[in-house]
């Protein structure tokens, strides 16, 4: 396979081939990524290619993208795309090639004849926050209002869920109280649990942006690692992983004993502040205490607690380490406590706020995406709620149990309770905790149904029929981000090959299971009923008088025009008299919430450890969570070469001390296990992480490495509330993964590589790059490699230097004198850069001196070799930043980007540019 010019399906032999049809205009979306909820401008430019920048007038981003939605546009080739049904043969076992029509029957069929035997409860949907809201809203409604079971989840059970519980036992409902514009507006900002530099790199640079021109403003990071967003905190308390609610216990009790509550608020729109006050005292009694516990300074902690108690602007914005926990609940709402104890909440830049980390998991929860909820923030445990739904569906039934949560439901699946599944827009087999029982399960499962938009993934391996969905630029319809806006996302490409949108292919096993109800024809119907729901007996069903907050009536009745034209609007949403729409910014200006009196409630939460703590057999705590440039299990933004320089492979992040206790060494393999399973990847020392913990990026999977998934790693342990996993506390052991040597292949074409003992696979521009290592003993490394690399011509123009006694080897094969292959081999790991050796592949042929380079590992041109990428937008490597700061005496990050233009678009890179400036002026003082 020619990676330069990658080979599609018939008719669709290139994006070129089906760019015919395109709206030969600029089309407002929103990108497909993140929470935030950035808005893009696509445009189909002249010559086919796509152009992507950011909209300009969207509230969330105005205009600005970070590096991910930068790269948008390289991830919408058709390599790789599932482009028609399959369904796995009974004989042979492989996968063929169906009609939509032998398809769809086989799933509806196979559901009804489960149901019919085994009782609707034996069936359930796996889905994901990646889904628009039209579509969770026919998944939702098919399978709790339909076939009758909730057992319904999705994979923003994994990152949410905890936020969801938490505002359901203060609020009443699921209710996220601020918005973006209070992060500016406040002056103290706390992120907990929340590496935003790099996870939510647009609301980052808001908060960093309006701090330099409010210098008082103050930046707290609370996270046990030193991430990139501490670079630009005024302070840090890493935290002891699992320790946060003492933490907040810590600082409800301060802000009591130190005449910081607001009576009047507490008395009159809260319950239950004595038994939480009485919970905090017990457990986090003084400041040396909570220190102790957390393993703070306490001066440090002193400092948070009297910039908290001392400034009425703060917002406390928490993201998965908080949620990932099995106290995640707990924790979410001793955050919650410290803001209403304080009156700290329902005015500008004031709050506690949940930043989500898919697209649509907002748009998810509205529409009942969990297992335990009902549409339209109405609750599955309320008859009153359920009567209305089943009324306003006119369902046959109606789901009067809570269903299976994401890691339970696996667990079922495994059991044989349930018997078929049907998973859409999503990876489990990579992003569940104890990824190897989701194995097992899957491969006992009766009948697994995946639609995707890729082919080959870890899940689909094990489907039984594929359905090709359309992908980011394909589908039409809604989503909402952490500020509750909603936002058009809309198509700009054809559908490739077969493929259909998620809802329509719902509605078509729905009609075939014999259900009426799903005669959608677009998705702005769906939304129409989507919105009637939120306002349909709101407020007045028998027997629930409260009136729900979530309330898009203003949003009903739109035609498809209306629904074309909708502009980014945050819900609550009325018309006033005159029918022009009323957004609601921020909630609870009124001190009215959601429970039946009204009342905003505390939560008593005594803390509990993590379920599973270290100990001799597995002494160190794994902590997981996201890198820069990469999204999920890199479906998508592992197409893109933009995204892959920066890093290329799963690593291990542990302290050097440990490294050198446990015997691994950094640059080196080694791997990590527990009672669940294990991974391999290479030890690197960040310099952010504390003794007695390592950190492993969640994103790589069996397509993109041999044996990276650090789900596998992960126990199952959940919230008892949430039901969401403990991502961040699983004890491990790192040991030596001993190898005989090293090595990197770049090549033009794909390679099998599943001889070796270790590879990972890196996305180049016209290549592919392997990072890979193996055991056994090479004694003629050009026959060795031939073979591996499969060139058989023994006149091939094959450059080759061997040292057989060091072990070293590199070779290139070229074509016409342009390079088609290089593979560098040494008993090191520290070979030579891939940066310099990438650039050659963009040259229609390799000079003489380009050729003397290959062979002595490096490049004879001074300046050649960039170094790794920091800067991804512009392609900005640290060799070229390090010597313009030294070269041309660079002192600040605005010198570097009006020099090198590295950091001036999303500023994702702008903490790793300070360390270098850093690091770079301390060397040149020293050396002078």
């Amino acid at each position: 396979m020619n990676l330069s010019q990658p080979p599609l399906s018939s008719a669709l032999s290139s994006l070129e081939a089906f760019k015919g049809d395109l709206i030969p205009k600029s089309v407002f979306t929103t990108c497909p990524y993140c929470g935030v909820g950035c808005g893009v401008a696509a445009t189909v430019l002249a010559d086919g290619k796509i152009g992507v920048t950011g909209d300009a007038a969207h509230p969330a981003n105005k205009g600005r993208l970070c590096v991910k939605g930068s790269a948008l546009d390289e991830t919408v080739d058709l390599q790789g795309r599932l482009l028609y049904p399959q369904i796995r043969d009974a004989v042979t076992n492989l996968m063929q090639r169906s009609s939509w029509d032998h398809a769809l029957d086989k799933v509806a069929s196979g559901f009804n004849d489960i149901i019919a035997r085994h009782g609707p409860d034996a069936v359930a949907f796996y889905v994901s926050g990646q889904l628009l809201t039209e579509d969770y809203y026919i998944a939702n409604k098919l399978m709790k209002g339909y076939i009758g079971s909730a057992n319904i989840d999705t994979n923003s059970r994994l990152c949410m869920s905890s936020a969801v519980a938490g505002h359901k036992r203060a609020f009443g409902e699921d209710l996220v109280p601020v918005c973006y514009e209070d992060l500016e507006l406040a002056d103290v900002v706390v992120l907990v649990g929340s590496n935003t530099a790099w996870c939510h790199p647009i609301l980052f640079q808001r908060i960093t942006k309006i701090k330099e021109s409010r210098p008082d403003m103050k930046l707290i990071v609370i996270d046990p690692r030193r991430t990139a967003t501490c670079e630009s905190a005024d302070l840090h308390l890493p935290v002891k992983s699992g320790t946060d609610v003492w933490l907040f216990n810590g600082l409800l009790h301060y802000l009591a004993n130190n005449g910081m509550t607001d009576s009047g608020f507490v008395d009159e729109y809260t319950n239950g502040s004595s038994e939480a006050l009485a919970a905090a005292a017990a457990s986090s009694p003084d400041l040396l205490t909570v220190a102790k516990i957390c393993k703070l300074d306490p001066q440090d902690l002193l400092t948070f607690y009297q910039l908290f108690a001392g400034s009425k602007k703060v917002i406390t914005a928490f993201s998965q380490g908080v949620n990932q926990s099995s106290s995640g609940t707990d924790k979410v709402n001793s955050i919650i406590n410290c803001h209403l104890i304080s009156g700290r909440i329902g005015q500008p830049g004031m709050g506690p706020f949940s930043i989500t980390g898919q697209p649509n998991a907002m748009g998810g929860r509205e529409v009942g995406g969990l297992a335990n909820m009902l549409a339209a923030h109405m609750d599955l445990d309320n008859p009153a709620h359920r009567r209305t739904v089943q009324t306003f569906w006119d369902s046959p039934q109606i789901a009067d149990k809570v269903g299976l949560k994401a890691v339970d439901l696996f667990q079922a699946i495994e059991q044989g309770k349930v018997k078929a599944v049907w998973i859409i827009a999503t990876n489990p087999m990579v992003s569940l905790p104890d990824a190897d029982q989701v194995q097992r399960a899957l491969s006992k499962c009766q009948l697994v149904v995946c639609s995707d938009i890729i082919e080959k993934t870890d899940t689909n391996a094990f489907a039984d029929v594929l359905l090709p969905a359309l992908g980011w630029g394909e589908k039409d319809g809604t989503v909402t981000n952490s500020e509750r806006c909603i936002s058009r996302q809309r198509a700009f490409l054809t559908a490739p090959g077969e493929a259909r949108a998620d809802w329509q292919v719902l509605c078509d096993v729905g009609q075939r299971m014999g259900f009426g109800g799903f005669d959608f024809s677009s998705p702005h119907e769906i939304f129409d009923e989507h919105a009637r729901l939120s306002t349909f007996a709101n407020g007045s069903a028998a027997g629930d008088v409260t009136p729900r907050v979530f309330n898009i009536a203003g949003l009903t009745g739109m035609d498809k025009a209306q629904f074309d034209a909708l502009q980014p609007i945050q819900w609550p949403v009325s018309r006033d008299a005159a029918g022009e729409l009323i957004s609601t910014q921020r909630l609870f200006a009124d001190n009215r919430y959601s429970h039946p009196d009204g009342k905003a409630r505390f939560i008593a939460t005594p803390p509990r450890a993590p379920m599973h703590a270290t100990d001799e057999d597995f002494p160190l705590n794994l902590n997981t969570g996201r890198v820069r440039d990469q999204w999920h299990t890199m479906t998508r933004t592992g197409k893109s070469a933009k995204l892959a320089d920066h890093v290329p492979e799963s690593f291990i992040d542990m302290h050097p001390q440990d490294a050198l206790l446990y015997g691994v060494r950094e640059g080196s393999l080694a791997r990590v296990s527990s009672k669940w399973g294990a991974m391999v990847a290479r030890v690197q020392h960040g310099g952010g992480i504390a003794r007695g913990s390592i950190f492993v990026p969640i994103h790589w999977s069996n397509q993109s490495a041999s044996d990276a998934r650090i789900g596998a790693v992960v126990n199952p342990v959940v919230d008892p509330v949430s039901g969401e996993p403990e991502f961040k506390n699983t004890p491990v052991r790192v040991d030596d993964f001993p190898v005989a040597w090293h090595g990197f292949i770049l090549s033009r074409k794909e390679l099998d590589l599943d001889s070796v003992t270790h590879w990972t696979r890196i996305q180049g521009r016209t290549f592919a790059r392997y990072e890979f290592a193996g055991r056994n003993i090479i004694n003629d490394h050009g026959q060795w490699t031939r073979e591996l690399l499969k060139i058989a011509d023994p006149d091939a123009d094959w450059l080759e230097y061997a040292d057989t006694t060091a072990g070293v080897y590199r070779a290139a094969h070229l074509v016409d004198d342009r390079i088609d292959i290089c593979v560098f081999i040494s008993p090191r790991p520290d070979l030579p850069s891939r940066a310099w050796l990438a650039s050659l592949f963009a040259k229609d042929y390799l000079e003489d001196a380009d050729r003397v380079g290959l062979l002595i590992g490096q490049p004879i041109e001074k300046g050649a070799d960039a170094g790794p990428t920091v800067c991804s937008c512009f392609g900005v490597g640290r060799n070229t930043i390090c010597s313009a700061i030294r070269e041309q005496g660079l002192t600040t990050v605005t010198q570097v980007t009006t020099c090198l233009k590295a950091g001036g678009n999303c500023g994702s890179c702008v903490p790793e540019i300070k360390k270098l400036l850093a690091t770079t002026l301390v060397e040149e003082a020293v050396s002078h």
